[in-house]
């Protein structure tokens, strides 16, 4: 029974570990303005449905990057800082988007508009809210090494699948009750202050995306010049 007890102890503070490591990057408080940014004149359902399907979308994308996803990248030959180049290439374009997108609409292009994206809820769920909105190349960088690193213990399959279901289902339970939430904010805040917290916030998910961009190069550059002089 002890050492059950310790096994459980081990995997409760591993999963505390996911939760504490993810969630600052993924940061579904600070990512909550920009989802009502890229949902303009959807219906309260229509983004509840949505939130929901994130934060399934997201747990699923993050347990496969922690317990796999090393695996994957090495099927194809692809690096973490690769990876890492090419997520924050993307991030900086989606933070430059919504930058500078334009808060006017006409009411009758914007129902148009609303009906058409509304038709299409599960192709936008995934791309571009769930990746790389909610979950990105750097918070896939974090799972990748989390799970590298995960000590597993006399049960191997049991204890890290149980932390990551755990820390990474945390996560995914406050992305969606953040982002169904987010009309409140936009109510409180008014027209105004939302439009300010939405400009805010793009500017640092761009800046997020160069960061992340400048440390892949800058791993790639070290392991060319590591290269060169063996």
């Amino acid at each position: 029974m002890s050492g059950l007890g310790g096994e459980a102890i081990s995997g409760l503070r591993q999963a505390l570990v996911v939760f504490l490591a993810l969630f600052p990057i993924v940061n579904p408080f600070g990512t909550a303005p920009l989802f009502l940014s890229m949902t303009p004149g959807y219906s309260s359902s229509s983004r509840s449905s949505l939130s929901r399907s994130v934060a399934i979308n997201g747990f699923i994308l993050l347990i496969v990057s922690m317990l796999i996803g090393s695996y994957i990248l090495a099927f194809f030959g692809i690096s973490l800082p690769v990876v890492q180049v090419g997520g924050g290439l993307l991030v900086t374009a989606s933070g430059w988007r919504l930058l500078h997108q334009t808060g006017e609409r006409k009411d009758g292009d914007s129902r148009a508009a609303a009906q058409k994206r509304e038709s299409n809820l599960k192709a936008i769920a995934f791309y571009p809210l769930t990746m790389p909105l909610t979950v990105g190349p750097g918070s896939i960088s974090v799972a990748l090494t989390l799970g590298a690193n995960f000590s597993y213990g006399k049960f191997p399959g049991l204890l890290p699948l149980g932390a990551a279901v755990l820390g990474i289902g945390a996560v995914a339970v406050i992305v969606y009750l953040s982002y169904r939430s987010a009309e409140r904010l936009e109510r409180l805040l008014g027209e105004t202050g939302s439009g300010i917290l939405t400009r805010l916030s793009s500017f640092i998910l761009l800046c997020i995306g160069i960061q992340i961009f400048v440390n892949g190069a800058t791993l790639i550059a070290r392991q060319m010049l590591e290269q060169a002089g063996r």
